[in-house]
């Protein structure tokens, strides 16, 4: 935690890539572990293109689901640190796997989602937007203009906001140290942003519960400790 607080310091602008790992943290599952949302499930028969045209009742029941847990859950001490730092001007912006808002609801305002948010759905003939709440009611899928509401995130079959990405690539470009927190680094573009950074001449450091493929390029690897924990005592550092 010393020499991640003494990174900081000396090289304000870092920018964070955060992953599922820290969103369970809050309580929320993950997708592909042992009690994650894919065990047991198809995603493209749940979180696809083709179930949102052809399994639209199973479709509207998971994101149900989805919407209902993140209701029951909220941001962990380390969302609020990270959000923090940034008001410090310690990081110039923070990129995520994850749909949950919960960055912003800690108060982060430079984030970028590639993967889109669960906190909105909009209507798929007449764009108007709500919030996901609605998706809990009774008729919450149809908008008032008769058209079908979906959730407002990147389901398989879709491409990623090009917006987003291209927001992601300008910090990554720009950033003097990037800090993996929660993510495994196995799929693109996740494990661009830290290859893409380390060639750029910045430290990397890699949070992660599980061992990545990214280990080797790190300059910082922690496995055995919570993220929240983690940027707690780094916090604690700084202000030594």
């Amino acid at each position: 935690m010393e020499a991640l607080a003494k990174w900081l310091q000396e090289s304000p602008g870092a920018v964070v890539f955060t992953g599922a790992g820290m969103s369970t943290e809050s309580g929320l599952p993950d997708f592909r572990s042992q009690t994650g949302l894919w065990r047991g499930n198809d995603p493209q028969k749940l979180a696809s293109t083709q179930a949102m045209r052809s399994n639209r009742e199973s479709f509207v029941e998971f994101y149900r689901m989805r919407i209902e847990g993140l209701c029951s859950c909220k941001p962990h001490a380390g969302h609020e640190i990270l959000a923090k730092w940034e008001q410090r001007g310690l990081l110039a912006g923070i990129i995520t796997q994850n749909v949950d808002g919960f960055h912003q609801r800690a108060g982060s305002r430079a984030v970028a989602q590639l993967h889109g948010t669960l906190t909105t759905v909009s209507c798929i003939r007449c764009r108007k937007s709500y919030p996901s709440e609605r998706y809990l009611q009774e008729e919450g899928s149809q908008c008032e203009c008769g058209g079908f509401v979906r959730p407002d995130v990147v389901l398989f079959g879709e491409a990623l906001p090009q917006s987003q990405i291209d927001l992601a690539v300008e910090w990554t470009e720009r950033a003097p140290l990037l800090i993996v927190l929660g993510s495994s680094l196995t799929v693109s573009p996740a494990n661009w942003f830290p290859q893409r950074a380390k060639e750029n001449g910045a430290r990397l450091v890699i949070v992660n519960q599980e061992p990545t493929p990214l280990d080797g390029w790190a300059d910082l690897v922690v496995h055995d400790v919570k993220i929240g924990e983690l940027l707690s005592r780094t916090e604690q550092w700084l202000h030594r």
